[in-house]
């Protein structure tokens, strides 16, 4: 049985085809489970599965080479222990099938190659089984394949997990919330172009029997700036491109908007309005089919869809100034739009957009706003709306993903399993106010792993009884206390600068920064920075040393950023708005509200430090995200970019942390079971406790003590060389075991089928010999009553039928006509027949003369024309000189020709004088004279209508057929014949005597051509004919012994010819 072993994309997954089979992956006894350290013999072309097994594991470029030969072997995924490294692919590998989810289904960690289904599966049994809430975080730079990250994680739980009793209702809207949240948060950036401006934190609730039943989504510092504001190449976020594409005519005509993007100041800042990747109509209709699904009404898509449509028209909102340069609205027909869709009364809207809402001492105010202004606030009005219906949306999907049965007692049962997809470190050319947060974020998230990670390994060898070595590590809790702490940290200081009276501008700020902060070795500004590092600083920049690496951020827009100001006179104006999104959007109670609102930072910092806490109570999980180019092209590896990643990811400093103590650790069974062949006491099998086994097994094996330690339930190795020379070892080891495993199962194999075939003929064996004896006993019963009833019939054959002899009478018919059928006559000639029995000769002699017929029919069908004429000639010279011409039975064996004379033969004058008259037949003769009988050559040439005689080139005579009366021919073996004439054809002289070696033949075609078959006379004796006009003559024809032909004294012709035959 012949097998082929192949590979294929991603996880080093090993199908065994079966040449007459369908593949089948290798699981279970289907073939060879492949773990982790079954690639290490393959490390030198694809890397090592787990960046802990390398040997240079401090490297920064050994860490990357590793990432490139995977990333060239189409293996996106890597483990660092625990966390999973994952490279875009930007294409499809095809690894995310029902058929992989059900590979790495129930596996533990470590015994499949590293895939993000392994990750799932982990975390969902450990859910499942201790019981504890779970969380899952994504991380990584815009266009490393976050957001399909988290879409694979779903999907792989909504087809595993077993299904809610009240049906999949949940599992749906999970799903579905995805497309609704990516449409109103994604958009197109340079990185990608479906890159998530928001973060996102997703709770999904299981029930006890690990059916999903509910889930909850939080959303972090949303980028609303990128309503008002694209960079060049860049969109604004898809909902808008969706609902210009894709809706309904109706839809837009109610909606006041048009099919072009173009036609809105919104969205032709990026001029970057068509996108080839992205299919707004299709996904537009993925986004309605979705809403459904999460419970929207059609009422609420109305109001949604509104309020979307309004934030294009305020972008088309355009103002004038007035002689006191004051702003006044100008796009009336954008205003009447927008009073409708938002539901606010029209005179109270365009106050606020023209005029700002001041209190003073208890007074309102109203003061108005000039161009630049009434711009600020018309964007900070889109920003705001969009933002809150935003929160809004994230509100609604959470109540249709709450759980319905939070009131039942199995509710306490459930557990969480978060999933936190947020943005990655960022380092851009300009880094804004917006990149402050995100790295802050991604510092206090850099400082929780740390921790996070120290805390389980600690935990792992205080269980496993191997004493903790402290691990040295960057501590980045100053650069976030720089950042978070109170009164001295750059958020206090940014707030406090917000709320101070006085002209407070964004270098202002810097310059507290500079007062407060200047000490800090992570801060640095051009005024603080020595000679040479003020060159790469602008006067308006700090720069903050993060875990990563420096960052420059400029302190443009900080304050406004920050302060996120909405006029107040526009906040009552949307409180008061009819349509039901944007008035609960804009709660009165913030009319009423006299404490200032929270700055954005502070928001972020306290939503930030709500998330820690949440991801604190969890046990985490941990999937790192690299981008592989900047082009988004499959296949291409940019070595700086990922070196880029590496260092902002902290993946080096996971590294080092998780290699401090030991670089491998396997339980003792799983040790044993794979290693066990190294060692002939453990191998085959090992009777005692696999902790003894592995003691025993490393003694073999030579481990040092500094090598190795043994723990509670596990073995620790240190060093990964370790580890790889034992796995080349046990390769080296496979080869003989190979070897005879192969002798065993092919001895065991042929021994089993000549088993089973020596059976079978043992079996057919006696079958047959049954069967032969029991038709030999059937046949000899049938033989002994044939011969009975046989002698029967022959007592009484000769009596009338009867049922005695009807059998014998049949048999001696049917044995007459076997035997008939057999001894047939072969041809008509052949006149044999089989003796019949006395009561079938009249039937005998009917067949006989059907037979006759039959052949005489079948012979006459197969002869063919000239063979039919060669016998009609035959036949008549039989008619005419059987038994009468003495030398016609030497004639009979021999074909007739058609001439005797070749083309060449005959003169071209005689065919010139013939004219068109063809010759039927031709022969060499001798002519006699009539006098002398002198006997002189000729040619006879016989035409449809004479006989013609021709001397050399000349016709010496024609007779025509008509003039023809007779023929004479003697009885004697002579070869002399008469041609007789009329004696009143004055053109003749008289009959023609001649002589024709061919007698037979040349009289046979002239009496055919003339018509004078009944005219041939055969003569005894003599010949008299016409010698001439009252003149005979005589040819005496006389027996003898030789031919010769002579003249007689008596003036006769005398002719002696043989008797050959006596008649």
């Amino acid at each position: 049985m012949a097998l082929q072993v192949e590979l294929i994309p991603t996880g080093e997954i090993i199908r065994v085809v079966h040449p007459y089979r369908p593949c089948k992956l290798a699981l279970g006894s289907d073939g060879v489970r492949v773990t982790m350290e079954s690639a290490l013999t393959a490390r030198d072309r694809v890397g090592v599965q787990d960046f802990v097994l390398l040997e240079n594991f401090t490297s920064e470029a050994a860490f990357i080479e590793n990432l490139r030969r995977r990333f060239r072997e189409n293996l996106i995924y890597t483990y660092i222990g625990p966390v999973l490294v994952s490279v875009n692919p930007y294409r499809d590998l095809q690894i995310y099938s029902r058929q992989h989810m059900e590979r790495y289904r129930g596996v533990s960690f470590y015994e499949v190659p590293p895939h993000l289904f392994a990750v799932a599966d982990t975390v969902y049994r450990a859910l499942r089984t201790e019981r504890r809430d779970q969380a899952v975080m994504i991380s990584g730079e815009s266009g490393a394949g976050k957001t399909e990250a988290t879409k694979r994680l779903l999907q792989f739980y909504a087809e595993t997990c077993p299904a809610p009793e009240r049906g999949g209702a949940v599992r749906d809207r999970l799903l579905q919330s995805n497309p609704v949240l990516e449409a109103f948060g994604n958009a197109k950036t340079l990185r990608n172009d479906n890159s998530s401006r928001f973060g996102k934190y997703m709770d999904v609730q299981f029930d006890f029997k690990g059916a999903p039943v509910g889930g909850h989504i939080l959303s972090y510092l949303l980028e609303k700036s990128r309503v008002v504001h694209q960079n060049h190449g860049e969109r604004n976020f898809h909902i808008f491109y969706q609902l210009l594409e894709g809706g309904e005519e109706e839809t837009l005509r109610r909606l006041g908007l048009e099919r072009s993007p173009q036609s809105y100041l919104y969205l032709v800042k990026g001029q970057c309005a068509k996108v080839s990747s992205i299919n707004d109509k299709n996904d537009w209709k993925v986004v309605r089919k979705a809403l459904s699904v999460i419970n929207f009404t059609e009422d609420e898509v109305e109001d949604l869809l509104s309020i979307v449509a309004s934030v294009l028209h305020l972008g088309n909102l355009h103002f004038a100034a007035d002689e006191e340069s004051n702003a006044q609205v100008t796009s009336e027909n954008q205003f009447k739009y927008l009073t409708r869709l938002l539901g606010v009364d029209g005179a109270t809207f365009r106050e606020a957009l023209t005029h700002r809402k001041i209190i003073a001492k208890g007074e309102e105010l109203l003061s108005p706003l000039n161009l630049e202004q009434a711009a600020y606030a018309r964007d900070a009005l889109a920003k705001a709306v969009y933002s809150r219906t935003f929160t809004w949306l994230v509100g609604k999907i959470n109540r249709s993903l709450a759980s319905k049965d939070a009131q039942s007692p199995s509710w306490r049962s459930t557990t969480v399993l978060g999933l936190l997809d947020i943005y990655g470190f960022e380092v851009f050319q300009n880094n804004s106010f917006e990149q402050f947060c995100i790295n802050y974020c991604n510092e206090k998230l850099q400082q929780l792993f740390i921790e996070l990670t120290l805390k389980s390994e600690q935990e792992e060898y205080e269980a496993e009884g191997i004493a903790w070595e402290p691990v040295q590590y960057f501590n980045n809790k100053i650069i976030c206390d720089l950042v978070e702490e109170k009164f001295k940290g750059i958020i206090s200081i940014l707030d406090e600068e917000c709320l101070r009276p006085g002209e407070a501008t964004d270098l202002t700020f810097l310059e507290k920064l500079e007062d407060t902060i200047k000490h800090h070795p992570h801060f640095l500004t051009h005024k603080l920075a020595d000679q040479r590092t003020r060159k790469s600083l602008g006067r308006g920049e700090f720069r903050l040393l993060h875990y990563a690496g420096e960052v420059t951020y400029s302190v443009t827009g900080f304050l406004d950023k920050n302060n996120d100001l909405l006029f107040r006179n526009l906040k009552e104006t949307m409180c008061s708005s009819e349509n039901p999104i944007m008035s609960q959007c804009f709660d009165r109670s913030e009319l009423s509200d006299k404490k200032r609102p929270e700055t954005v930072a502070t928001q972020f910092k306290m939503s930030l430090l709500q998330l820690v806490e949440i991801l604190q109570s969890k046990e985490p999980a941990y999937i790192r995200c690299i981008k592989p180019n900047d082009a988004k092209q499959p296949g291409r590896f940019d070595e700086v970019l990922i070196r880029h990643q590496v260092k902002y990811l902290g993946l080096m400093e996971n590294l080092r942390v998780r290699r401090a103590g030991f670089a491998y650790r396997r339980k003792y069974e799983a040790f044993l079971q794979r290693y066990k062949s190294l060692c002939p006491e453990t191998w085959p099998t090992w009777a005692g406790r696999p902790q003894d086994g592995v003691a025993v097994l490393v003694r073999h094996l030579g481990y040092k003590p500094e090598e190795y330690k043994m723990g509670r339930t596990k073995i620790f190795i240190r060093f990964p060389k370790t580890l790889f020379a034992t796995e080349d070892a046990l390769e080296v080891r496979r080869q003989s075991l190979a070897t005879q495993i192969q002798a065993s199962w092919r001895g065991c194999h042929w021994r089993q089928k000549f088993l089973r075939v020596k059976r079978s003929a043992i079996c057919i064996q006696s079958w047959w010999r049954g069967t032969l004896g029991r038709r030999k006993a059937a046949k000899r019963k049938w033989a002994a009553q044939t011969i009975r009833r046989l002698i029967r019939g022959f007592i009484l054959r000769h009596a009338p039928r009867c049922p005695e002899n009807a059998f014998f009478l049949d048999h001696v018919r049917t044995s007459f006509l076997l035997n008939l059928r057999r001894q047939l006559p072969r041809n008509v000639l052949d006149t044999s027949w089989p003796t019949p029995p006395p009561a079938l000769r009249e039937a005998s002699e009917l067949l006989r003369e059907l037979c006759r017929r039959n052949m005489v029919w079948k012979y006459c069908r197969s002869i063919s024309p000239e063979w039919k004429q060669q016998l009609h000639q035959k036949a008549v010279a039989s008619e005419i000189f059987k038994g009468k011409k003495d030398n016609y039975p030497q004639s009979v064996p021999r074909l007739f020709i058609s001439t005797r004379l070749g083309a060449d033969e005959i003169s071209s004058k005689v065919l010139q004088a013939l004219g068109t008259e063809p010759i039927q037949y031709a022969v060499p003769v001798v002519k006699y004279d009539r006098k002398g009988y002198k006997p002189r050559p000729r040619q006879l040439l016989l035409t449809p209508n004479a006989v013609v005689i021709v001397e050399d080139a000349k016709v010496k005579q024609r007779i025509e057929y008509p003039n023809l009366t007779g023929i004479s021919v003697s009885s004697l073996s002579d070869s002399l014949f008469v041609l007789h004439v009329q004696r009143e054809d004055n053109k003749q002289k008289g009959d023609v005597v001649l002589q024709s070696d061919h007698v037979i033949e040349t009289l046979t075609k002239m009496a055919l051509s003339a018509d004078r078959v009944n005219n041939i006379n055969i003569n005894q004796g003599s010949i008299t004919y016409a010698g001439g006009p009252g003149r005979d003559g005589i040819i005496d024809f006389t027996p003898g012994s030789e031919l010769l032909i002579t003249k007689a004294k008596n003036g006769h012709l005398a002719v002696v010819a043989p008797r050959l035959n006596s008649r």
